[in-house]
């Protein structure tokens, strides 16, 4: 047996980690400004992490949700209170997709309907009905053509307006920021209108931060910046550091009924030890500030570098666009000069580092590229 072949693979295996760094079998150093698609939160192998897992691992990794676990509650008292949703309840789950989903289905028991809106360019997750809710087209799949999903362009209020006044729309779901769709960022005046939008025809508002979340825009939240506060809100990638875990905030207006959602691995033992430990180096580095602080350095600098075009995102959530082609762009940066970046489309790099990142290193990166391209 091998592996399914449905991922390019540079030549490259890191096999091991530290910080902002990671390091081949011969040694070779590499700087890493894509943390595995935005995964990479507080930077590899932190210390406190590291001890987090071994503990928890070597008392107890799993067990199912039919009994009692602590750490379930303490992980979604301090989620509550670092993102300011004190009053929302955490649905755990394993991934983005499965908390989209699952975000998905309580919008529909609330409100009876089974309608969607969601905006083109957007990425929504990998399961049947997350699937549904994305234009990707490198996915195809035979939900991508239901009905029940409609696309309306980022930022168009009146069509959002068109929609939503049918009253057949069980929610509107948008990412705090687009992520794979190349870092597009919603205007705050636009999520404001949308919530009330939302509001006016009892259609509930989920907001996917699954990507821009977890301080990586320079809040906790990237919708945030707006001042809404959403029915539902998904996460992940961050949220464990790389052990899988996933959830769904959810407000005070949904009842939760036994049976409503289940899930087998959610918020098991080890994944809650590792999103605690998680909260807690954010916590007492102040990451959330840093990420604010040095993404606005790193932004500044790139857009002193002529072939660096469109510069765009908040925080540490940062994408630009290139002549020709990024992928070009991006081998050699991980080639020649020993930096790991993300792409997105034809001509968009994508940047995406933990969240302790310094000014030293935008440097090194801004240098390179300026090297490359100059």
């Amino acid at each position: 047996m091998k592996p399914f072949d449905v991922y390019p693979l540079y030549p490259v295996e890191p096999v091991r980690g530290r910080g902002c760094h990671v390091y081949d079998r011969e040694g070779t150093e590499y700087l890493d400004l894509y943390g595995g698609h935005a995964v990479i939160s507080i930077g590899h192998s932190h210390p406190h992490y590291v001890a987090a897992i071994a503990d928890q691992v070597s008392k107890l990794g799993f067990y199912s949700n039919s009994v009692q676990n602590s750490l379930q509650v303490r992980l979604a008292e301090m989620l509550g209170k670092m993102s300011g949703y004190e009053d929302y309840s955490l649905f755990l789950c394993n991934s983005g997709a499965e908390a989209n989903e699952n975000a998905l289905k309580l919008a529909s028991f609330h409100t009876g309907r089974k309608r969607v809106l969601a905006f083109s360019k957007a990425f929504h997750g990998r399961t049947s009905g997350a699937v549904a809710a994305t234009d990707n087209p490198k996915i195809v799949s035979p939900f991508n053509r239901t009905d029940n999903i409609v696309f309306v362009p980022l930022n168009d209020i009146e069509a959002v307006s068109r929609e939503l006044s049918t009253g057949e729309f069980a929610a509107v779901i948008i990412e705090g920021i687009q992520g794979v769709a190349g870092i597009h960022v919603p205007d705050d005046n636009f999520l404001v209108q949308l919530r009330e939008a939302t509001k006016q025809t009892g259609t509930m508002l989920i907001l996917d931060e699954i990507q821009s979340g977890y301080g990586r825009s320079g809040r906790f939240f990237a919708h945030q910046y707006a001042g809404i506060r959403p029915d539902l809100i998904t996460t992940a990638k961050g949220m464990g550091n790389g052990l899988p875990i996933g959830g769904v905030l959810i407000s005070p207006e949904f009842e939760a009924v036994h049976g409503m959602l289940g899930t087998t691995f959610g918020g098991n033992h080890l994944a809650c030890a590792a999103a605690i430990a998680v909260l807690e180096v954010m916590r007492d580095e102040n990451l959330v500030d840093n990420a604010l602080r040095v993404g606005e350095y790193l932004i500044a600098q790139l857009k002193t570098i002529p072939a660096a075009k469109d510069v765009r995102g908040r925080g540490l959530m940062v994408g630009f666009d290139v002549d020709g082609s990024a992928a070009e762009m991006r081998r050699r940066l991980l080639f020649e000069k020993h930096i790991f970046t993300g792409g997105a489309g034809m001509s968009t790099i994508r940047l995406l580092p933990a969240l302790g990142i310094t000014e030293e290193h935008v440097d090194l990166f801004v240098n390179a590229l300026k090297d490359l391209t100059l």
